[in-house]
């Protein structure tokens, strides 16, 4: 790996950071990058992956204040997440490549609508759920349940993992999207961590591009969580729109 490929994939893993942190689909710079230095795709995914980890945890971190209002809910949302992670990736390796790359870009679209409606949606769920009891932040079976499909989903694709999640917490009626961005860098870290185990012991990481990647991912982790709280929650739920749909029309193209 020479120079001109370390900077490639260096500033591409900052930019996939910042991206996870904000909205999810960072993978929409990393993976391509690995591609164009040479890398195998298998191993570039599992590269990608690994790289792309401590980045959600960072993410994670710069919004530990956030975080921590859900104590009460977090521990189980991370055991659904993890358990959720293994069932995608179980549920991946059953999949033929041919079917999974039709499935991508509607997965990606049914993401993103449900994202951009949220509000709406949000208050037709509301007229069927009971109030929670004086907790504005209370995770009940439904959210669950629900969190157990989209960290399947993540487990199973990985892009546009963040945005599903965003979605269906802002489905659930929570409505401050600092919040939703804390719990979603959270809850991904922990659905990578699946993959990164998995990944590790396969020995199908290509280290040399992973060290690279670790690095700058991580700042641009850190970095793009730290500028999304600045941002007024109406400008940041548009960039997530909008990412998703840059998303969506790219896997189209490609699939086409």
């Amino acid at each position: 790996m020479d120079l001109i490929h370390a900077l490639l994939i260096g500033i591409a893993a900052f930019a996939a950071g910042a991206v996870n942190s904000v909205a999810g689909g960072g993978t929409f710079f990393s993976f391509p990058a690995l591609l164009a230095v040479g890398v195998p795709p298998v191993v570039a995914n599992a590269s990608n992956s690994v790289a792309l980890w401590p980045g959600s945890l960072a993410g994670a971190w710069a919004f530990r204040r956030e975080l921590a209002r859900f104590k009460r809910a977090l521990p189980l949302l991370s055991v659904v997440a993890f358990f959720g992670g293994i069932g995608g990736g179980l549920l991946l390796l059953a999949t033929s490549n041919a079917a999974f790359a039709k499935l991508i870009p509607w997965l990606l679209l049914v993401a993103t609508v449900l994202f951009a409606f949220s509000a709406q949606l949000s208050r037709l769920v509301a007229r069927f759920k009971p109030a929670a009891p004086g907790d504005e932040r209370h995770v009940g079976p439904g959210g669950y349940l629900f969190q157990l499909a989209v960290s399947i989903y993540g487990g199973f694709f990985g892009a546009g993992m963040g945005i599903l999640m965003l979605a269906a917490l802002a489905i659930q009626g929570f409505k401050d999207v600092h919040e939703i961005n804390a719990l979603k860098n959270w809850l991904s870290a922990v659905i990578y961590s699946v993959a990164v185990g998995t990944f590790v012991i396969a020995n199908a990481v290509s280290w040399p591009h992973t060290a690279v990647m670790l690095i700058t991912g991580t700042v641009g982790g850190y970095a793009g969580a730290a500028v999304a709280r600045r941002i007024p929650a109406l400008w940041l739920k548009r960039v997530i729109i909008a990412v998703g749909t840059l998303l969506t029309a790219y896997y189209f193209y490609k699939t086409a």
